[in-house]
C-alpha cells in the first residue's frame, strides 16, 4: 500500500520515467513472447527459436539497467531524517522502490501480453490482415506456463537487480585493529605506541578519574582514555569537536581505464580474426562484439574523467575550471551509462552500415529490438544526468551564495555536454568501422 502511495503521488517527471520503464518492459516481453511464437510455428527449428530467444538478451539487460537507474533517482524512497522514527528505515525504503519496480515492470508485461495476445487475433480477430499471423504462431493453442515463465523473467530480474543494488550500507569504512602480542606470545598489547619511559610514569597505565588529586599529563589521559574506550569495542570520539568529512570519493581517477582499454583491444582482435576465415564464425564476432562492449563500459568513467582533465589544461578560466572539475566529480556517474550508449551505437553503425557490402535488411521484430535497447540504454543516460544533477543541487546552491552568476552554472553545463561527444563520437565510429569489417566478407 505505501509503494502505490508513493508511486500515486509522485511528481510528473518521476512518472514519466516509471512509464518509460513499463513502456521499456512491454518491448522486451513482446520479444520474449515472439520467441516463444516462432518456436511453436517451426518446432523443426529448434536453434533458430534458441537464438532469436538468446537475442532476447540485450533487450532484457537494457531494460533492468533503465529499471534500476530510475530506481535511485526516485525521490519518494530516498532516506531522509524521520523517516525512521515511523518505521521507514533504509531497509523499508528498499522494499518499497524493489516494490514499485516490479509494479512497473509488471504493468509492461501486462501490455506485452495484451498487445502479443490482439496480434494473434485471440481477441478481436487479426488485425492488420494477418500480417503478423506467421511471426505469432496464430491459431494454434498459446502454452500459458512458457507464457507466464518469459513475462516473470523481467520483473523478477529488475526486482532483485535493484534490492541488491539499493540495500542497507554501513557508511563507515571498517576499522581494522592489527592483533598484536605481549610477552611471551600472549595476545593483548597497548592501545597505542608507547614512548621510552613510559613505564616510569606514574599513572599512565590506568585511567584515573578527575579530582583525585593525580597530576597526569594531558597526552597521557587522552591516551588512557582511548586505550579504555578501544577494550570496550566503542571507537574513541574526538576531543576538539567533530570529525572532518570524508573526502568526495567521486572525484577520485576512475580505475577500469586500463582493463577497458585491454577488453576493447582484445575485442577488436577477435572480430579481426574471425574476418580472416571465409566462412566468418559468429560465434568470434559476437564474443568479439562482448568484449568490445565491455571495454567501453569499463573506459566510460575513466574517459569521462580525461575530459574533465583536459578541459582543464592551460590556463583554464572560470568556466573551464568549473566545467571540468563537475566531469572529474561525475565520472563515475554518468561515464558507464555513457560508456553503454557508446557500445550499443558502435554496435548499431557496424550492423546498419558494413564497409563493401549491401545494408541487411531488418524486420519488425528486429527494428523492435533495436528501438529498446537504444532508447532504454539512451534513457538510461538522461537519467543518470539527472541523479547526477540531484546531487550537484547542493554544491550549485553553494555556488550561487557565493556571488557565482547563473549564467556561469549553465554555461559550464552546456560545455560539459558538448565535451563529451566531441571524444566520444571519433571513438564510437572508429570501433563501428573496425568492427564492421568482418562484416563485410
Amino acid at each position: 500500500m505505501l509503494a502505490l502511495r508513493l508511486t500515486r503521488a509522485a511528481r510528473p517527471a518521476v512518472q514519466l520515467r516509471r512509464l518509460l520503464v513499463a513502456a521499456a518492459s512491454a518491448g522486451t516481453g513482446l520479444l520474449l513472447l515472439s520467441s516463444l511464437g516462432h518456436a511453436l510455428a517451426h518446432p523443426e527449428a529448434a536453434d533458430a527459436a534458441a537464438l532469436r530467444l538468446a537475442w532476447c538478451a540485450a533487450p532484457l539487460a537494457a531494460t533492468v539497467y533503465l529499471a534500476l537507474a530510475v530506481a535511485r533517482t526516485d525521490p519518494g524512497t530516498r532516506p531522509r531524517p524521520g523517516l525512521s522514527a515511523v518505521g521507514l528505515g533504509p531497509a523499508r525504503l528498499m522494499a518499497v522502490s524493489a516494490l514499485t519496480t516490479a509494479l512497473s515492470c509488471s504493468l509492461g508485461s501486462l501490455l506485452a501480453l495484451l498487445v502479443f495476445l490482439h496480434l494473434r487475433g485471440d481477441l478481436t480477430g487479426l488485425p492488420f490482415d494477418g500480417a503478423a499471423a506467421g511471426l505469432l504462431a496464430a491459431g494454434l493453442p498459446l502454452p500459458v506456463p512458457a507464457a507466464a515463465t518469459l513475462l516473470t523473467v523481467l520483473p523478477v530480474t529488475a526486482t532483485a537487480a535493484v534490492a541488491v543494488a539499493l540495500r542497507p550500507r554501513d557508511p563507515r569504512p571498517p576499522v581494522r585493529v592489527p592483533r598484536r602480542f605481549g610477552r611471551f606470545g600472549a595476545a593483548g598489547g597497548s592501545a597505542g605506541k608507547e614512548t621510552f619511559g613510559a613505564y616510569g610514569r606514574f599513572g599512565t597505565r590506568l585511567p584515573q578519574a578527575p579530582g583525585d588529586g593525580s597530576t597526569e599529563a594531558p597526552g597521557d589521559r587522552r591516551t588512557a582514555r582511548t586505550a579504555l574506550l578501544e577494550t570496550e569495542g566503542d571507537p574513541p570520539a574526538p576531543e576538539n569537536g567533530p570529525e572532518p568529512p570524508a573526502p568526495d570519493t567521486d572525484a577520485g581517477s576512475p580505475a577500469g581505464l586500463p582493463w577497458g582499454v585491454a577488453l576493447v583491444t582484445a575485442g577488436l582482435a577477435a572480430q579481426a580474426y574471425a574476418g580472416r576465415s571465409a566462412p566468418v564464425p559468429v560465434l568470434a564476432v559476437l564474443l568479439g562484439w562482448l568484449f568490445t562492449g565491455t571495454g567501453l563500459v569499463l573506459a566510460g568513467p575513466g574517459l569521462t574523467y580525461l575530459c574533465g582533465r583536459l578541459l582543464q589544461a592551460g590556463r583554464p578560466g572560470a568556466l573551464r575550471l568549473l566545467a571540468g572539475r563537475g566531469l572529474m566529480a561525475e565520472a563515475a556517474r554518468i561515464g558507464r551509462p555513457l560508456g553503454v550508449v557508446c557500445a550499443v551505437a558502435s554496435a548499431g553503425c557496424a550492423l546498419t552500415a558494413p564497409s563493401g557490402g549491401p545494408a541487411p535488411a531488418f524486420g519488425p521484430l528486429s527494428a523492435l529490438g533495436a528501438l529498446v535497447v537504444g532508447g532504454a540504454t539512451l534513457a538510461t543516460l538522461l537519467t543518470a544526468a539527472v541523479e547526477a544533477r540531484q546531487y550537484r543541487a547542493g554544491h550549485t546552491a553553494a555556488l550561487l551564495r557565493l556571488g557565482a552568476r547563473p549564467a556561469l552554472l549553465r554555461g559550464a553545463a552546456a560545455l560539459r555536454a558538448a565535451v563529451l561527444p566531441a571524444l566520444f563520437g571519433p571513438l564510437v565510429l572508429a570501433i563501428a568501422a573496425l568492427s564492421a569489417l568482418p562484416l563485410s566478407r
